[in-house]
């Protein structure tokens, strides 16, 4: 069995691709697979880092404002699209001659999934977001599979008759840990903790309201936190701890630029406060944590609202638009949560109901229903 892979932009892209590739592989380990990808984009990194073969292709999105830099950007995209790569495209199906292909979003999606589905080879794609892109959209109507993270995003879709909502596969190394482990693992006392962060392109705005609901913190008392200031914002967030009043406390504070040990955070927190992307999301469902959603609005067709919407319909999260984000705001929803453990716990057990466990294996379970199961032996 064969199996093309078409993911790119983001992790949130990514990711899922090697969640579904991981899940393949570790059931029939005789599958072939191949990624195509832009050759600068992270997925060139993510993917060889993950051990899978990478096909890099010149690709370009379109720009949605309208500028003359962009409609020049879009003038580029378009003969990337038409001509270039998919010339390239087509060369590289023909040649490896895949059962299927995959698609997990990004504009390398819809070239890749367009493309396959011409030559009349089947085609898979999966939304990660509550509210489809626009890969999504296009294929849509043409791929044989459509499978979505939530049944909130076929609202947003014209045409529903092939979706089937999987949720968002996670790759296996997550690891979930009892709150006390974790807790210790990261050397922190007994106590509320709260495990904050906004990415690496929206840390400022929550970063700022956090420093104020530190120095609120200091003055209950008894509470941990960690935090995650991102790649430009350690001076930032240092003044505004300094303006706030607030004094660091190595035993109760981790404060970096980068979490790379996100998991064991996750499963320390008694509340995450953070962004809304989708794997934020599938990560915080997967753990069971109640959190505080800040959605990015420069986000793609702001997408992360309707990320955060979804929990917060569910009582799983509070939603907090990034316009209202105030200082006074942020300490005012911890402070009732901190007050309230009867909902807090609520929450808890409502982002646990939330969850799509084994999505990859309801994603494969679609794979092989749609190329038979010969294909696999």
């Amino acid at each position: 069995m064969k199996a093309v892979f078409a993911a790119g932009g983001t992790a949130g892209h990514i990711n899922p691709a090697l969640a579904i590739a991981d899940k393949m592989k570790s059931l029939f380990p005789d599958t072939e697979i191949l990624f195509i990808g832009t050759p600068l984009g992270m997925e060139a990194r993510l993917v060889t880092k993950a051990g899978y073969d990478f096909v890099p292709v010149e690709m370009a999105g379109f720009q949605r404002k309208l500028s003359a830099r962009n409609i020049g950007r879009n003038i580029r995209a378009m003969y990337c699209y038409c001509i270039s790569a998919k010339r390239a495209v087509r060369r590289i199906l023909k040649d490896f001659a895949p059962d299927v292909v995959i698609g997990t979003g990004g504009y390398v999606t819809g070239t890749v999934l367009s493309q396959a589905a011409a030559m009349g080879i089947k085609t898979v794609t999966h939304e990660s977001n509550s509210y489809p892109g626009m890969a999504t959209k296009m294929l849509a109507k043409k791929a044989d599979r459509v499978l979505l993270a939530s049944e909130d995003a076929k609202k947003h879709l014209k045409y529903t008759e092939r979706c089937v909502v999987t949720g968002n596969p996670l790759r296996s190394n997550i690891q979930i840990e009892e709150r006390d482990a974790a807790r210790k693992r990261l050397g922190l006392p007994e106590g509320f903790t709260v495990l904050s962060f906004g990415g690496s392109l929206g840390a400022n705005r929550i970063t700022e309201a956090v420093a104020e609901l530190l120095a609120w913190e200091e003055k209950k008392g008894g509470i941990n936190h960690i935090h995650s200031f991102g790649g430009n914002g350690r001076d930032m967030f240092y003044d505004a701890l300094k303006e706030s009043g607030v004094t660091e406390d190595r035993t109760r504070h981790i404060f970096r630029e980068y979490i790379d040990n996100m998991y064991t955070c996750m499963c320390a927190a008694d509340l995450i406060i953070s962004r809304a992307g989708a794997m934020t999301i599938t990560e915080l469902t997967a753990i069971g944590r109640p959190a505080i959603l800040v959605p990015f609005p420069n986000a793609t067709e702001n997408h992360q609202y309707y990320n955060a919407k979804t929990l917060s319909d569910a009582n799983a999260a509070v939603l907090i638009e990034d316009k209202d984000l105030t200082k006074a705001r942020l300490v005012e929803e911890v402070s009732a949560l901190y007050s309230d453990r009867s909902r807090l716990a609520l929450m808890e057990e409502n982002a646990e109901k939330s969850a799509e466990n084994n999505a990859a294996d309801r994603i494969m379970s679609e794979i092989i229903d749609l190329l038979g199961k010969e294909s696999f032996q």
